[in-house]
């Protein structure tokens, strides 16, 4: 007799299924585009052509003199500062204050200034901190080439005092010399037992630009300062040799061979200061990190190119279809094309950027100019950024050309929002140029800065994030697109 079970019998198969799962799908990109000569050699192309620019733009430079403010032998304290003007001091071991009354003072500029001020020595670029008055703009507190911490209402005649109490300086002010009122305190960190103390006058250029399509004419000529100092008194308040007040006819010395020339005439305790040139940031200085970066404009170009091609080439070959077949959850396909090219793109970006620095290097500072190195913080970040930047196009002329499938048309697009900014900004007033590079998508450029200047429109990171959201919104786009209309 034979019995007949109705049974089904499970069965799981021990081989893993395909499915489109999101590494495979980035193996699949990464095969399409290193697969395509043209777009190997295009990649290539970028980094040398970015290089080459770069040479050409160092060489091309080799008459020109490079950073600094005021013109002339003046020799920068650092990117994007100036320590000129003119300084007579004393040495203070330990604590102390110093006291004088600025009785006259030359309008010779509305920053013009006149004050005391304390250093870790005289040469120029080191800590500082100093209270100033000015024909227009009051009383000050500045420190360390920038920091403007205090400021109130006055002009000459106008008694100041500035006192050191280790790391710690305080200014003070007064109308007559008898009731004081404190304007601040900053801290200069690492400040020798000994430092220098004295009067100072500064007066900044006054600066001609002239900006022309891709080309820019900074002129300056010199303003000199003149001030006269009275009641001068110098006080040391810790015990040793140097304890107690100063006698009127202590030694008094000029600053440092290296600045501006200027002239000091004494009477009593009577000083006359003249002198040129300004002390704190300098916005008309050359930023030889971002001039050298700016090369990449050209490989950008090319990177432009291949991005478009690697997402509407699929549109015009029909194999999109295939691709949307092995992977029907298209925003993970477009998701996955995006790393993919953004990972490709960032390394040609970092490798044009730092071989422009490298290269153009050794040129420059044969021709006398000033180089910016990679192993400095800002010139890293700027070079980083670049690479970053490079990317962040990429992504966004592949949002355009997955919207648009057609890839004349969004070079054409990308071109027109990305590169055409940074070339008409140059020909605009500045008011308008900076609404430009800051709405753009050439805002990012801005990471390219190292130092600041009177045409900066927007911070590095955030001219980078403006980009960023350019990106983000092109490929949301291209990706709607791509989820709701037919291939």
């Amino acid at each position: 007799m034979t019995t007949t079970t109705d049974e089904r019998v499970s069965y799981r198969s021990t081989v893993e299924p395909g499915g489109d799962g999101f590494g495979r799908l980035l193996l699949a990109e990464w095969t399409k585009l290193r697969s395509v000569p043209r777009w190997r050699l295009t990649l290539l192309a970028a980094v040398v052509l970015t290089a080459l620019v770069a040479l050409l733009a160092a060489g091309g430079t080799a008459n020109q003199a490079g950073g600094g403010g005021g013109g002339g032998d003046l020799k920068p304290a650092g990117p994007g500062v100036q320590d000129a003007g003119h300084y007579v001091h004393q040495p203070l071991t330990g604590d102390g204050s110093l006291v004088a009354r600025v009785a006259a003072q030359r309008d010779s500029h509305p920053w013009a200034k006149a004050g005391l001020m304390v250093r870790a020595d005289a040469v120029p670029g080191t800590p500082y901190a100093a209270v100033m008055v000015t024909p227009d703009h009051g009383l000050r507190l500045q420190h360390d080439f920038g920091d403007d911490v205090a400021r109130a209402p006055g002009s000459a005649p106008y008694w100041l005092r500035l006192t050191r109490a280790g790391d710690s300086v305080t200014a003070y002010a007064s109308g007559d010399g008898a009731d004081w009122s404190r304007i601040g305190t900053v801290e200069l960190t690492g400040l020798p037992e000994t430092v220098t103390i004295g009067l100072f006058v500064a007066s900044p250029d006054d600066v001609e630009v002239q900006r022309a399509f891709g080309a820019e004419s900074i002129s300056s000529t010199f303003t000199e300062a003149e001030a006269t100092f009275d009641g001068v008194r110098l006080t040391a308040e810790q015990p040793g040799e140097q304890a107690g007040e100063q006698p009127s006819d202590a030694a008094w010395r000029d600053g440092d061979p290296t600045r501006m020339p200027g002239e000091t005439t004494r009477s009593g305790d009577t000083f006359t200061l003249t002198g040129t040139g300004d002390i704190g940031p300098y916005e008309f200085g050359d930023d030889t990190a971002r001039d050298t970066l700016s090369a990449v404009l050209v490989g950008l170009m090319a990177v432009i190119t291949l991005a478009v091609l690697f997402g509407a080439a699929e549109y015009r070959w029909g194999a999109i279809r295939a691709t949307l077949a092995a992977s029907p959850r298209r925003g993970r396909a477009l998701a996955a094309k995006a790393v993919v090219l953004a990972g490709v793109t960032f390394l040609t970006g970092a490798l044009a950027a730092c071989g422009a620095l490298l290269l153009s290097a050794p040129l420059r500072e044969s021709n006398g100019l000033p180089t910016a190195s990679l192993a400095e913080g800002p010139v890293l970040r700027a070079a980083l950024g670049t690479a970053a930047l490079v990317a962040l196009v990429a992504l966004f002329s592949l949002g355009v050309a997955t919207a648009l499938r057609r890839g004349p048309a969004a070079i054409t697009v990308v071109l027109l929002l990305v590169l055409v900014p940074q070339i008409v900004s140059s020909g605009l007033p500045l008011s308008a140029a900076a609404w430009l590079d800051r709405l753009s998508p050439a805002a990012g450029f801005a990471i390219q800065q190292t130092v600041p200047r009177y045409d900066t429109a927007i911070g590095p990171w955030a001219g980078l994030g403006v980009t960023c959201c350019y990106a983000a919104v092109a490929l949301a786009f291209g990706g709607w697109r791509l989820r709701r209309s037919d291939v």
